[in-house]
């Protein structure tokens, strides 16, 4: 298969070379070219050929042509990043394999991750308002140069609506209704955007809802352990046990979420700006699926396994002044209040208790960066300081008397985690054939978290680290013929332990429980990248990235001991004892190629494949073993065809087959999610579905967009999911947009 994906996308190339490169430039406004601006690797606006890094581009009309239901499935139709979901009110980016606390969500310059992004998979991406967004990019590679902590896989980096200054006297107003509807989930989401501006000031606000019913699986393909034959449900105080009428629904899978940004611009003078903005991300209660899939003695093991609202709530304050001075050319300083909030709600199946464990995070943090331009010489520059504080609780609740009482919290309640830190960057260009760049970061960073030993004797109080560390790179692009392009690059990558690693006390999988490590320290990793593409603009890009990263004292989960004992009683199941050590190293590698042609006028191919490998080493074992976040062979392929009022695309996703070999001792434990094999061991099938889309003018200012979603009604599983993607169903969306001065 991966011999097959490579020769397609090399197919373009022989074909456009045998034939000659010098055809003419098209006009086709689907066809992205090669100096296209991306605004994430330094900070600042600069030409795509002077990136060293593999940059995959989200923007406004791929956007709104494939209509994704949420951010994660944005970035999982790119085609670029593998998206896994614990629940339909999830999906955790993979990149590189890496994903989780070792990859960096960034919007509007303001870092989200914080204090408790977890190893474990995250649902956070969902938060953002893919219908508000301007554009997005995904750097792949370590970013810790200019993002610090975190950044180990990649950087996604996000750009909602900017306000729209009016070049008239008058006030302009602009804007966008729409609505759209899912068969396969009874989706029903709703979204409205309004820019007005003058001259001086311009505001831009943006309301989206959704509401998402339980989602349908297909009915073709895929074995049927898939199936959701069993739920269970309370009548008259007890919980029952009921046969699912409609097997391929998913019961208990749907939610609902809110989306809310106002952003106000103002000319400060003639060459500087101050933007206030404001996002709001609200979810409902969203089951966690994959938890009310286990089962115990034969028999569903939870009633209730739900994450209670998370709510994401961001002011930022960012003022850009580009008058040039002795000091620099452009500066940015933007400073952001983060306020986060989540919760676990669980009660076993015939318990009268119910745990609740609530999570709230305050974030503070300010970046200054500035870049300073000497002819061929440019030095980026900048500083950074982040400080969260994190409010942690349990209550245990009788379902029967409503009495309440406390319960063990998942972190140290009132824990610190912050870092500082300056970088800076120089990038020469040596006569437009050769660019060199490179740069350095020191950072330094600090955690404070004291133990409750009221619920748990703990044999610590505190947790006190303090760590500086230095991270850096050096990239190369060179231009050695005409339509051509290489690239290298060496560049590292850290994160540092955060509340979540330290001080987390859960149960990871049945009978598994993860107690806190103070003797954490942070990972670091070690990446060496080669590029190559060819691009006749216009016409046809093809460009290959093989990259190679070391991840060295990586925090894995092993078996530990708490106070001597390895293992304890927890939620009533004596649990074997793990906690998150510096006890691996990791090494992943991969092949990432990507192409685009314009076979035609109208018509434009786009194709995507990804081949990544990863190894970490078992401790217990001393032997190494596959990589958890090292998703399989995966990719997509699209053929876009535009003329006049119409756009139509027919795609292909897929994903390769992981074998029982092959699969990740922590994955292989997830019995529930997986299929089985003749010998009873867990594997994960191969897939491929296709999709239809449409866009059709149907009016001076209104557009009509109809998808049909997986044709075949495949059932099929993506890579350590617990639920089972969407079947085969239609997405119709109408959207109306208007401009008035």
């Amino acid at each position: 298969m991966i011999r097959m994906a490579c020769a397609i996308l090399c197919i373009p190339v022989c074909l456009i070379t045998m034939s000659d490169a010098g055809a003419q430039v098209g006009t086709d406004t689907s066809f992205s070219k090669l100096n296209e601006v991306v605004v994430t690797y330094n900070k600042w606006e600069v030409d795509r050929d002077e990136l060293p890094n593999r940059v995959e581009k989200l923007s406004a009309r791929d956007i709104r042509l494939r209509n994704p239901q949420t951010a994660a499935d944005m970035l999982a139709q790119s085609g670029a990043v593998f998206v896994q979901k614990s629940q339909q009110g999830g999906g955790s980016p993979m990149i590189r394999g890496f994903a989780t606390n070792r990859v960096l969500i960034v919007v509007d310059g303001v870092r989200m991750n914080n204090a408790i992004y977890r190893s474990g998979n995250l649902q956070n991406v969902i938060s953002i308002d893919a219908l508000s967004l301007q554009d997005g990019e995904v750097v792949f590679g370590p970013g810790s140069l200019l993002y610090g902590s975190d950044a180990i896989g990649g950087v996604m980096d996000f750009h909602s609506l900017k306000p729209i200054y009016s070049d008239s006297p008058h006030l302009r107003f602009s804007g966008n209704a729409l609505v759209r509807h899912a068969t396969v989930n009874g989706e029903r989401t709703w979204h409205a955007d309004l820019n007005y501006g003058k001259g001086r000031w311009a505001a831009v606000s943006s309301v989206t809802h959704s509401q998402f019913g339980d989602l349908r699986m297909g009915s073709r393909g895929g074995p049927d352990s898939y199936l959701r034959r069993q739920y269970v449900s309370q009548i008259r105080g007890v919980d029952s046990v009921f046969q699912n009428p409609k097997p391929q629904l998913q019961r208990f899978s749907g939610y609902g979420q809110l989306n809310l940004l106002q952003k106000i611009s103002m000319r400060t003078g003639s060459q500087s700006e101050l933007l206030y903005a404001f996002t709001y991300a609200g979810t409902g209660t969203t089951p966690r699926y994959d938890r009310l899939l286990q089962y115990s003695n034969g028999m569903p093991r939870f009633a209730e396994w739900e994450y209670g609202p998370m709510l994401w709530r961001m002011h930022s304050l960012t003022f850009t002044n580009s008058r040039k001075n002795i000091l620099y050319d452009a500066s940015r300083m933007v400073a952001a209040f983060q306020d986060y909030a989540e919760s676990r709600i669980q009660r076993s199946r015939g318990s009268l208790s119910r745990y609740v464990q609530s999570e709230h995070v305050k974030a503070l943090s300010i970046n200054w960066d500035a870049y300073r331009r000497w002819d061929s010489l440019v030095l980026s520059y900048g500083l950074e300081a982040v400080h969260n504080r994190v409010g942690s609780g349990g209550v245990l609740t009788n379902i029967s008397s409503g009495l309440v009482s406390p319960h063990v919290s998942r972190y140290p309640d009132g824990s610190l985690w912050g870092t500082t830190g300056a970088y800076a960057s120089l990038r020469r260009d040596f006569g437009g054939r050769w660019l060199l760049m490179g740069g350095l970061r020191y950072a330094y960073n600090r955690l404070d978290a004291r133990f409750d030993t009221v619920f748990i004797r703990f044999p610590f109080q505190e947790v006190r680290l303090r760590q500086g560390g230095l991270t850096g790179n050096l990239a190369v692009v060179c231009k050695p013929a005409r339509y051509w392009r290489i690239t290298g690059s060496l560049s590292t990558g850290y994160r540092m332990p955060n509340v979540d690693d330290v001080g987390k006390l859960f149960e990871s999988v049945p009978g598994y429980v993860t107690v806190p490590n103070p003797e954490l320290q942070p990972e670091y990793a070690w990446n060496a990248e080669v590029g190559a593409e060819y691009e006749v603009p216009g016409i046809i890009r093809v460009e290959g990235h093989a990259f190679r990263t070391r991840l060295e004292d990586a925090i894995v989960r092993r078996p530990f001991t708490f106070s001597g004992r390895d293992s304890i009683p927890f939620a009533g199941v004596m649990s074997r004892v793990e906690a998150l050590q510096n006890a691996s190293q990791a090494r992943v590698w991969g092949l990432q190629l990507s192409s685009r042609w314009k076979l035609s006028k109208h018509l434009v191919w786009i194709a995507h494949a990804n081949w990544i490998r990863g190894e970490e080493t078992d401790d217990a074992r001393d032997v190494q073993v596959p990589l958890r976040h090292a998703p399989p062979f995966h990719g997509s392929m699209e053929w876009r065809q535009s003329h006049r009022r119409f756009t139509f695309e027919l795609s292909v996703m897929y994903q390769s087959s992981v074998p029982p070999e092959q699969m990740p001792p922590s994955e292989a434990l997830k019995a529930d999610i997986y299929a089985k094999d003749a010998l009873g061991r867990p594997y994960c099938p191969a897939w491929h579905v296709f999709n239809l889309r449409g866009e059709c003018r149907v009016g001076e200012k209104t557009f009509l967009v109809v998808a049909w979603e997986n044709i075949s009604d495949r059932r099929y599983r993506p890579y350590s999911s617990g639920i089972v993607a969407a079947g085969s169903g239609v997405v119709v969306s109408l959207r109306y947009g208007f401009q008035k001065t």
